[in-house]
């Protein structure tokens, strides 16, 4: 089984940067893709970012292209979100989670493992 846990999150002003850390231990051979979700307060859950493993593909929300990038360190078990040029609209809590790399990488119920999150605050 998979365990995630992520770091990184503050708070920042409109127009600044952050990179969110999400760590995996266990068996994580079985996980193919892995992504960066969002949840702000009274919304659903949504994708951000995906990745991948095996062969590095990736894909963004319309919301975050050009400003957000995701990456992974195969050596250190450790995926990344660089996300720049911060807007207020993008507080949220921000969720790592682990998953096959079947369907929609955007969908929720493609993933299995999930991490305990890291909220973000960007204020203007």
């Amino acid at each position: 089984q998979v365990q995630l846990v992520e770091s990184g999150g503050g708070s920042v002003q409109a127009g600044g940067s952050l990179r969110l850390s999400c760590v995996a231990s266990g068996y994580t051979s079985s996980s193919r893709r892995m992504a960066w979700f969002r949840q702000a307060p009274g919304k659903e859950r949504e994708g951000v970012a995906a990745i991948n493993i095996d062969h590095g593909g990736t894909g963004y929300a319309d919301s975050v292209k050009g400003r957000f990038t995701i990456s992974q360190d195969n050596a250190k078990n450790t995926l990344y979100l660089q996300m720049n040029s911060l807007k207020p609209e993008d507080t949220a809590m921000y969720y790592c989670a682990a998953g096959s790399a079947y369907g929609w990488w955007n969908e929720v119920k493609q993933y299995y493992t999930w991490g305990q999150g890291t909220q973000v605050t960007v204020s203007s």
